[in-house]
């Protein structure tokens, strides 16, 4: 079957999870099978395997994919997977959750996430769940969304503030390109697309992105092996900062700590990725190890 995304920091990933034949691998973030394709390779461990996304497509394809050897895949998002993992005490060697959004999802308009591409405002990970793009822009107050505008999408408060009040005024708003078009319009001409802040904000909230985070960061430790390692990639600062933070407090506590940090500074992709893969330019590598 061939590849329809392209996974960031591949190479990365494998040489900090360092698999060995018959390990057993989580995949909370296993879109269409790109990292998990080469640590399986190596483990050989399919049976023994977790796969998990909140993307039903994603979800189809993998079991198209791996339709002969047969891993656990589980649709759902990465925390309620998580959780249940940990209730049913299971214990993995390697973790990897892989926090952005996916090609397939950017690449495909209906989904509504790209501003470069004519779509109902969607952004929905999981399109069966309720709130969408849509609703937050028509529906949600002045004030509100001047808030998610600053914080998770870490533009000026005035100018927050000032979009917000636009959004509101040109109601309704129907379409991703309207969307864009409206915030270029007040925007100064820059190198990156103006909408770029507030998509992500958006985005964001759509699929609670960042509860999602900070409520699956402390679960890590329960899933994994004495030994086991952790990968987690993030395409923003917010997620980062998250991840930089959970790290930085757990291996801090002595000899209560879960977790020895191996990466003390994020990785990054090497020059030739960034130029055959450019959605890899934002992705920072971290990486833990189980005490």
């Amino acid at each position: 079957m061939s590849q329809i995304h392209i996974p960031v920091l591949l190479s990365e990933v494998l040489k900090e999870l360092r698999p060995v034949a018959g390990e057993r691998y989580l995949d909370l973030t296993a879109g269409y099978g790109g990292h998990a394709d080469k640590i399986l390779e190596v483990t050989q461990n399919y049976k023994g395997a977790v796969l998990n996304d909140r993307d039903q497509n994603a979800i189809d394809f993998l079991e198209a994919k791996y339709k002969d050897v047969k891993p656990e895949i589980v649709h759902g998002d990465f925390y309620g997977t998580a959780l249940q993992l940990v209730e049913s005490e299971q214990k993995f060697d390697m973790i990897l959750a892989d926090f952005g959004v996916s090609s397939p999802q950017l690449d495909r308009t209906e989904r509504g996430f790209s501003f470069s591409k004519e779509a109902r405002l969607d952004m929905r990970m999981d399109e069966s769940q309720d709130l969408d793009a849509w609703e937050i822009v028509n529906h949600w107050s002045e004030r509100k969304l001047a808030e998610i505008f600053e914080r998770y999408g870490e533009e000026r408060k005035g100018r927050a503030e000032m979009l917000a009040r636009e959004i509101v005024f040109n109601r309704p708003i129907n379409t991703t390109t309207e969307l864009a078009e409206l915030i270029k319009r007040k925007s100064p001409h820059t190198h990156t697309h103006p909408a770029t802040k507030i998509f992500q904000a958006i985005r964001i909230v759509v699929n609670d992105e960042l509860g999602e985070i900070e409520k699956t960061l402390p679960l890590l430790p329960e899933l994994l092996n004495p030994g086991g390692r952790v990968a987690i990639i993030s395409f923003h600062s917010l997620e980062d900062r998250l991840v930089k933070e959970y790290f930085r407090l757990e291996s801090d506590k002595g000899i209560e700590s879960k977790l020895k940090i191996l990466t003390k500074k994020p990785i990054v992709a090497v020059q030739t990725e960034n130029v055959n893969n450019p959605r890899a330019r934002s992705a920072k590598l971290r990486v833990a190890e189980r005490i």
